[in-house]
């Protein structure tokens, strides 16, 4: 089969459009869910909360301005076809040269440091971003970026239970954290779980569980099930918008699972705040 040829310039160009999107403009759906929970939240000052939540959003879409402070630590989950050829350079090179540029000429806040103990002086680019690559099939190139702020990403946590756990634990997991969390996450929260493979795949299921689109329940009828039941409890726990109190806690909740060894049960859990900045081409 012949190669579709994908040039070099091209793919830099998209990346960098993505991630100037991304920071500016909360996807439809984040949005669409935080108005629609205006109704459903009980306090008042949560309903506030959620309001000025929407207002931020139009103001930063319409200013073409940055959503939240916190620009994130840029992430990329890339699929390349076997069948792509790129001409003009490497796909890694681009990556990081549109993040580069995206975060100078958006003035989205640089805040990756060169070593995370012993030299942290800002890198001043917010560069190296975290790129997972894969091969697939066919002839295209899916990327997905997400910024992660630090507010979120800090209250994540993994855990490797034991193998007959079940779910009654992985949903006393989940809620510990979230208590835990308080309002450092800026809730409502979206909550990404990743359970199965090893310690390192359970946390990057957890994260590519954050793409899917608000409502979209896994295929799976009994994993959909434990989506809707530990999004339930999250709720009762009353840390409401902002962590003032109230019941919207969390915007939804999205498992992917890995088979795993007979000995382990990981799981880990990813937080996203509010400002849940994600998006996807395909070249």
């Amino acid at each position: 089969m012949r190669k579709k040829i994908i040039k070099y310039e091209e793919i830099k160009l998209k990346i960098f459009e993505l991630i100037i999107q991304t920071s500016y403009e909360l996807p439809f759906d984040i949005y669409s869910s935080i108005k629609d929970n205006i109704k459903k939240e009980e306090s008042s000052l949560g309903k506030l909360v959620l309001q000025k939540l929407l207002q931020n959003a139009d103001i930063a879409k319409c200013e073409k301005m940055p959503i939240c402070q916190d620009t994130g630590i840029a992430v990329f989950f890339v699929e390349i076809g076997e069948n792509v050829e790129i001409e003009g350079g490497f796909i890694k090179d681009a990556i990081f040269e549109a993040t580069k540029e995206a975060y100078e000429k958006g003035y989205l806040r640089k805040s990756m440091v060169n070593d995370p103990i012993f030299d942290r002086t800002n890198t001043r680019t917010n560069l190296p971003p975290i790129i997972h690559f894969d091969i697939i099939k066919g002839d295209k190139i899916k990327i997905r970026f997400t910024a992660k702020g630090g507010g979120a990403e800090n209250m994540s946590r993994l855990k490797m239970l034991n193998p007959l756990d079940g779910e009654d634990k992985i949903t006393k997991f989940v809620i510990d954290t979230i208590q835990k969390a308080g309002g450092n996450p800026c809730p409502p929260v979206i909550i990404g779980i990743g359970v199965g493979g090893d310690f390192e795949e359970s946390a990057i299921l957890a994260k590519k569980a954050l793409f899917r689109k608000i409502g979209e329940r896994n295929k799976n009828i009994k994993y959909a099930e434990l989506e809707e039941k530990i999004k339930e409890k999250v709720n009762k726990t009353g840390i409401g918008p902002a962590a003032l109190g109230g019941r919207i806690t969390c915007l939804d909740l999205f498992i992917e699972y890995f088979p795993c060894h007979i000995a382990s049960l990981p799981v880990a859990i990813n937080l996203n705040c509010n400002a849940a900045r994600h998006g996807e081409i395909e070249i």
